[in-house]
This record gives structure tokens, sequence and C-alpha cells, in this order.
């Protein structure tokens, strides 16, 4: 059976554009206008459909206030609505940028239960039960009302119910199957849903995938691969190839992400979403020139977007001017309060002020916004640390651990926290599970209750792991120190050729160049004084 996926885009549209959903039409736009247009069909509904497709996005995302984006999408449009959208919203835009620099930003909005919420709940509860009584339990875009309600109220497992009743009557609602995958919060969960077999069932995949890989890393592999097969039906998709470029920079590949978030800039060049997370890329890149002019363009776009204020932010974060980082944090929060990734950010610019109370409750704030976020859980491990309240940070690091369970650096910061509450056979436990730099930490946990052997085996096998890492270089000190204790170690037991090889090492490394030298000089004295020491003669 062959798939429409041009009717159902068509459909998809038109049902989110009479029902206010722009954001769901304007991904179906984006999807339409990579397909061939051969592929042209009619949709279900009776309604018409105008072949301009670029037209089409563009006119929606003129109901989104993006007005430079409408007109770079009909700058071509031979029709008389098209040239009419291509002018008037290169006016208006230019009206939107003179009001926006008379505006002030204003301070985050506290996050206060809404009555009016609780009474439409209450309403919506009334009428849905009655539609169930009745039968009429089938309208999927009400639904979806029907479970951003629950969501408001914290009734996460009855708005899931919803969301997924509400697919299952209206499968090219996509609303309903992003805010799915953004409440998801467990694989499990995923797999005990009964959800329609349609194709827009691909692209939620995929996104729950990526929703959920930040503290489960296998889950980014299956997000790439989903993406990547959907990319060869929507070549050239903004919308996959942004997903795509957040999977890279969940994986760590920071330089890939980058690739795909300036080819998503030639393309569509006014399209904003998601460059909080490439400027977040630049930003760990130390790229101070590019996030620079990233910021510069966002500005001069839309200084009123959450993205924009957080290129802007992260670029001032980069120059090390903490304060107007934080303004600019600030004002994103203003824009939009639930944005979790902006308090996190916010949390950081607080930490590097030493503001140690506004962190914290940077950090819980973003918490509220999202539980399943590893950050600020850790965020708050490390606040508490400065304030030296142990048994605080190791709460806080024991659920960023649970939420990211095989990552070293969560590992470490319990066993470090163990360590310094004096439960050293936890923390020994933790350093060993972690690896890698961390058997530095047992080791040196080893050498501080005199228990040299295993200490020494504790570097030998940290000298190994770096062997095998690529990034060696970066753990020069730490190699160095090790060399230092094994030279030292197999001196005193006597066992000079290793002690030999260890000190030679240890004369490559200024730290320990000193001691290297040391004790080269003693194990030479020693074969000159009649010492046997015959591997001397093929060094």
């Amino acid at each position: 059976m062959s798939v429409n996926y041009r009717g159902d885009l068509i459909e998809c549209k038109l049902q989110s554009r009479s029902r206010g959903l722009y954001e769901s039409g304007t991904w179906a736009c984006e999807l339409l206008i990579t397909l061939p247009s051969s592929s042209t069909t009619t949709p279900s509904s009776s309604a018409t459909e105008p072949c301009d497709d670029a037209y089409e996005l563009g006119r929606m995302v003129f109901d989104r206030q993006e007005y430079d984006r409408c007109a770079y999408f009909t700058k071509d449009s031979q029709t008389r609505e098209g040239r009419f959208m291509h002018y008037y919203s290169r006016y208006l835009s230019a009206e939107k940028k003179r009001l926006d620099s008379m505006a002030e930003a204003l301070p985050p909005t506290p996050m206060n239960s809404n009555d009016k919420i609780t009474s439409l709940f209450s309403e919506m509860r009334f009428e849905m039960n009655n539609r169930l009584i009745n039968g009429q339990l089938t309208d999927g875009y009400l639904l979806y009302v029907y479970g951003m309600t629950l969501l408001k109220l914290d009734l996460i497992e009855e708005a899931i119910d919803a969301f997924a009743m509400s697919v299952r009557f209206e499968p090219l609602c996509w609303a309903s199957w992003q805010q799915l995958a953004q409440t998801v919060d467990s694989k499990t969960q995923l797999d005990e849903l009964d959800l329609p077999t349609h194709w827009f069932k691909k692209f939620f995949l995929a996104a729950v995938y990526l929703e959920l890989a930040l503290n489960e890393p296998a889950l980014n592999k299956d997000a790439i691969d989903i993406y990547t097969s959907l990319a060869e039906i929507f070549k050239g998709s903004c919308y996959i190839r942004s997903q795509l470029a957040e999977a890279k920079h969940n994986l760590k590949n920071f330089d890939q992400a980058i690739d795909h978030f300036d080819s998503i800039r030639e393309s569509d060049p006014y399209r904003l979403n998601s460059w909080d997370i490439y400027s977040h890329c630049l930003f760990l890149k130390g790229s101070r020139s590019k996030l620079s002019s990233l910021a510069h363009y966002a500005n001069n776009i839309d200084p009123f977007r959450v993205e924009t204020c957080i290129c802007v932010g992260n670029f001032y974060a980069l120059r090390g001017q903490h304060q107007k980082a934080a303004q600019y944090f600030s004002r994103s929060l203003s824009l939009n309060p639930r944005h979790a990734s902006s308090w996190i950010l916010m949390g950081h610019e607080y930490m590097e002020l030493k503001n140690i109370g506004g962190a914290i409750m940077s950090y819980r704030s973003a918490i509220e916004c999202n539980k399943r976020n590893y950050r600020p859980w850790y965020g708050l491990g490390q606040a508490y640390d400065i304030l030296k309240m142990p048994s605080y940070s190791l709460y806080y690091y024991y659920m960023a651990r649970s939420l990211l369970p095989h990552d070293p650096t969560m590992i470490v910061a319990v066993g470090e926290t163990l360590e310094r509450l004096g439960r050293h056979m936890e923390a020994i436990k933790c350093y060993w599970k972690a690896g890698g730099t961390a058997l530095t930490k047992l080791a040196q946990l080893y050498v501080a209750k005199e228990e040299d052997d295993k200490a020494a085996a504790s570097y030998s096998d940290f000298i190994e792991a770096v062997e095998r890492d690529k990034n060696a270089a970066s753990y020069s000190t730490e190699v160095a120190n090790a060399h230092k204790f094994l030279a030292e170690y197999h001196f005193k037991r006597k066992d000079y050729k290793l002690a030999h090889h260890h000190a030679q090492i240890c004369q490559n490394h200024v730290e320990t160049r000193d001691t290297g030298k040391r004790i080269m000089k003693e194990i030479s004295e020693l074969a000159k004084g009649g010492m046997d020491i015959t591997f001397l003669a093929l060094q």
C-alpha cells in the first residue's frame, strides 16, 4: 500500500491552520516543500490546496510573526497573494524591530498555579465524560487540548493517555504526537503505548528517542537511523537536519552538529529554531567569532526570541562577561518561564558569579520544568559542594546518576562526595566502576590508606586505559603523576627495571622531571657500586 505523504501533510497543515496550531502546521509545510512537485495529490478533506508550497510555508510562519522567514520564502512567488505577502511581511518585520527596540526586558515570571486552568480542566473533564458516555469521544484535536490541560496540572499519566487517544482518533494531529514525545519519560513507558501504525509514528519515535537520549545515550543512534531514512524521502528537510544536529550534539560530536546547522542556515537563513543548541555547540568549541556573528544575526532577526537571547547569552558567557550573560538568560525566561535550558544556563552563570543562592533557585526551577534532565540535579550537587554540605550534594549527585547511570562524571561525583563523608569503601567502588581518570582518584585513596600495592595496580590500569584513549594528551598531568608514583614504588621494592622505565617517562613531563632524574641517578649509582643491574646495558 503506497503512502500518500503529500496528501497527509496537506491535511495536517489545513487542520492545524484552522485550529491555530501554527507550530504543527509549519512542521507540515517544511516537509511539504521538500517533496517533488510530481507527487502532488489532493488531501482527504474537501478543502482546496494552493500549489505554491513555498507561499504556504510563508503564510504559516507569517501567522507566527516570523516575518523575515515569510519574506524569504515568498521572494520568488509569482502569485498576487505571494507578492503581497513578501512585501507586507518585510514592512511588518521593520515595524516589529522598531517597536522591539523600544521595549525593555522583564525579570523572569514566577511559575504559580493558575486557577483558570483548574476551572478549564473541570469543564473539559465533564465534557469528555459526556462524550465518552454517548460514544462521541472521537475528536483527536479536542483530546490534545485536554491533554495540555492535564499537563499544566501535573497529571502526567492522564495526559499521556489523552495524547495517545488523540493520535488513535486523529493520526494526522502532529501536535499530539509532538507533545507525547516530550512527555514520555522512559523507553518502558513508550513500549506500553497503544499507538496507530501511521507514517507520522516514525517522526514521533525519532523525536521521543531524542528526548530520552539525554539520559539514555544509546537512543541517539536509533534517532539518527530513523531521521537518516526519512531524509531519503524528505530531501533537504531543515527539520530533519535540525534533529540530526541535536542528536550529534547529544553525542558530543559538535563539529558534525555545527555542519548540520550551517547547512540549515544556508537554506533557511531566518529559521531560529534550535539555535540555542547551535550556539551551545559553538560555545563548547570556543568559536568566539562565529558565535558573535550568530548572536548578532539572530538579534537582527528577532531580539525577543528565546533562541536569540540564548545565543547572545552564550556569546557573553564565552567572553567571561557573566553578568551580561545572566541578563540575557533572564530575558529568555521572561519570554518562556518553562524553558528548562534557560534556567540551567542561568544557574551556570550564577555559579560563575559566586551567587550560590541564585544558582540553587535556578536549578530547582529547571527541575520543575523537566525532572528528566540530569544537568540541574548535577548543578545542585556542585552548588552544595561549594557550600560544604556533602550530605545534600550526595543526594543530588545520586539523582543525576540515576538519570545517567553509566556516565563516569556522575559516578566520580558520587565517589568524591562519599570520600568526603568518610565512606571510603563505597567511594572505591564508584572510582573502580567509573574507570579512566577516576582510577587516579582510586589510587590516591589507596595511598591515603597506605595500601601501596593496590595504588600501584590502580595507576597501572590507568596508564593502560590512557594508552587506549584517543584523547590521551588531555591527561598529561595525571599520567605524569602515575609514572612518578610507580617509579618510586618499584624503586623501593628494588624492581629497578620497572623503576627505570617509569623514571624515563617522568623526564618527559615538566612536573615530574626532577623525580625521574633523581631515580635514574640513584639506579646508575647502584650499578656503579657493583650491583648487577644488567638491563641498563640494553638502554
